[in-house]
């Protein structure tokens, strides 16, 4: 078993089949029926294992796919030890039915998945590491800007929000939004790291990035909890941002210092890894984070934005352009 760019099928979990292509009649392609998750591996092992363990078990019920997931962590486990550094990426998709169209017979057929993992090798970055609590790093990553996406996510029913199924059709627009702006902004000589770009879903909220959750801090004036907000008791020039970046290395305290919120997955976005990783190392301290929608009345008022995701940590931000082109640059780090 070597790692490869090519798709393995693990379908049977006893064994594994090289393939290229999967067959037109699989789900996932005609009606994006599955989800996905994507891990980071160093030093052959996975990063918060645990985390993408329990989506495997909560995606496989929700779209009621019969799935062994302990078996399937298993193998990628030894996928992972194969590996050594990169990514595993692990599409699971319901099997071909016997009724035509969109259906599916409820029943054990109707439940039987189909398996396929990617090995990548590549560098996962452990710079500027973020300690958190029980001896737990993060990666920081180095400080860039955010932009606000005219593109919008669906809204979904319960069921189906927060899940990282394979429809990310909305994503896929969005991010196609953003390299336009990052072209543009290179093509006009523009110096701005733009990093990542924030969307709303289709009620106006604020809620995630094109790839990666995001948490924020508000100005003082702003930090009462307004009454739809939900405590989680679980788990501009070069100078300034030079500064930053400097203020970031090392700092132990990034997460513990003030209140942090986070957008609900409630009705839109998806519920990543490396999101309840913060929520559930925070839900000890002095601020756990708090669930609260984050609307254009409140983006002025921004202080502190980071977005993150399993693969690159946290990825905190110096700015964030508005749609109006307003610029809202954040504080600076006032404990370092």
């Amino acid at each position: 078993m070597q790692p490869s760019n090519s798709w393995v099928c693990l379908t049977a979990l006893d064994k594994q089949t090289t393939a290229s292509t999967a067959s037109l009649d699989n789900r996932g392609l005609a009606y994006a029926d599955g989800f996905f998750t994507t891990m980071g591996v160093i030093n052959g092992q996975i990063l918060w294992a645990e985390y993408h363990h329990q989506r495997l078990i909560s995606h496989a019920k929700a779209l009621q796919l019969d799935l062994d997931h302990c078996s399937l962590l298993s193998i990628l486990q030894m996928h992972a030890q194969q590996l050594q550094q990169g990514m595993l990426k692990l599409v699971i998709t319901r099997a071909a039915q016997d009724i035509r169209g969109y259906g599916y017979t409820p029943s054990e057929c109707g439940s039987t998945c189909e398996i396929w993992l990617k090995s990548l090798a590549m560098k996962v970055s452990t710079t500027e590491p973020l300690p958190l609590a029980d001896g737990i790093f993060v990666p920081m990553q180095p400080m860039s800007t955010a932009v606000c996406l005219s593109s919008q996510i669906a809204c979904l029913p319960s069921s189906l929000a927060g899940l990282k199924s394979l429809n990310r059709l909305d994503n896929v627009l969005a991010s196609a939004e953003l390299q336009d702006i990052k072209a543009r902004s290179l093509n006009s000589n523009g110096s701005q790291d733009i990093g990542e770009g924030l969307l709303r879903d289709m009620t106006g909220c604020w809620v995630e990035g094109t790839m990666s959750n995001m948490f924020y801090q508000l100005s003082d004036c702003r930090l009462v909890e307004s009454p739809s907000s939900e405590m989680i008791n679980t788990a501009n020039d070069d100078k300034d941002s030079a500064d930053k970046n400097k203020a970031a290395k090392g700092n132990a305290n990034y997460l513990t210092q003030g209140q942090w919120y986070t957008s609900s997955m409630a009705q839109s976005g998806v519920a990543g890894v490396m999101r309840q990783v913060i929520i559930d190392e925070l839900s000890t301290t002095k601020y756990p984070v708090v669930v609260r929608s984050l609307q254009d009345k409140d983006l002025p008022q921004l202080q502190q934005l980071f977005f993150c995701n399993a693969l690159r940590g946290i990825m905190p931000m110096t700015s964030l352009t508005l749609l109006s082109g307003e610029i809202v640059s954040f504080k600076r780090f006032n404990h370092i």
